[in-house]
């Protein structure tokens, strides 16, 4: 197979459809490189939980994005991974980038099998989304005025997504990334409370943040109805990733783009001026 031939063969994007997914599918359609979007309303169908999908969404595909869902570190991760990526290889995929979660010590098995693959791999180990507060679950928080979380005074150097969908594309279709592990932050460290007075001041509106114990947070996200899956995720990232291990900046986004990360104010303004977080 020429390297010509390979790039007329798609791209898969798991999570295609999610916060880095499809900024990472813009990326490649607006540059004209054939890519397949993985999820289940994709053609064809792709789904984590449904293993009879994996093949088609597979075939004749080049690279593969790869973005689990709900995260790394939930149980029977790592062999849902480990499965899927020796499939890929056997499918014939090249070249695997694979999103993962910094300081998550369950998520560097699934790093390990990514590594030892036998293609060309990228590993993208990330911070918190500033996508979070206008995009997921703190979004309806920050629209009625208070944000109630379990942070602390821990600092976090949360990465913009579309930093993320840069290195990504970067690594999904250039040269030079191969074996290369990025660590990706933001310029800066913000504690939770100083990034809800960053959209405060972005929106001109009064927003609170109020510490609550982790306790109180899983149970008041179990009374809200939330799946018990992603309460004992939101459990665990904020009791045991949010200890203090990630207080530092790492260099991945300059390493990888040759340019500084975006800071959070700069992403506070711009969404802020979408409307996202109008009342």
């Amino acid at each position: 197979m020429t390297e010509d031939s390979q790039q007329t063969k798609p791209t898969l994007v798991l999570g295609g459809t999610g916060k880095t997914g499809r900024r990472v599918v813009q990326r490649l359609v607006g540059h004209g490189v054939p890519t397949r979007v993985g999820s289940r309303s994709g053609e064809p169908p792709f789904d984590w939980q449904d293993r009879a999908t994996w093949a088609p969404a597979l075939r004749d595909v080049h690279a593969v994005y790869l973005s689990y869902y709900p995260d790394l570190a939930v149980p029977g991760a790592a062999e849902t991974v480990r499965s899927f990526t020796a499939l890929a290889v056997q499918s014939g995929v090249r070249r695997i980038v694979l999103l993962s979660g910094r300081g998550e010590e369950e998520a560097q098995v699934s790093e390990q099998t990514v590594r030892d693959c036998g293609i060309d791999w990228t590993i993208l180990r990330s911070s918190w989304f500033c996508q979070n507060f206008s995009e997921d679950y703190m979004l309806d928080a920050v629209l009625s005025g208070e944000v109630a979380l379990p942070a602390g005074h821990v600092a976090e150097p949360f990465i913009d997504a579309d930093d993320i969908a840069d290195v990504a594309f970067a690594a999904l279709t250039g040269d030079g990334h191969a074996g290369e592990l990025y660590e990706l932050t933001g310029p800066r460290l913000l504690t939770f409370a100083e990034a809800v007075g960053e959209i405060a001041t972005a929106t001109g509106r009064h927003i609170a943040y109020v510490p609550l114990s982790v306790g109180a947070y899983v149970a008041a996200l179990t009374e809200h109805g939330i799946p018990s899956e992603f309460v004992a995720l939101m459990g665990y990232l904020f009791s045991e990733i949010l200890d203090g291990r990630n207080e530092h900046l790492t260099d991945g986004v300059q390493r990888a783009l040759d340019r500084a990360p975006r800071d959070f104010a700069d992403y506070a303004r711009g969404a802020a001026a979408t409307g996202v977080w109008n009342v």
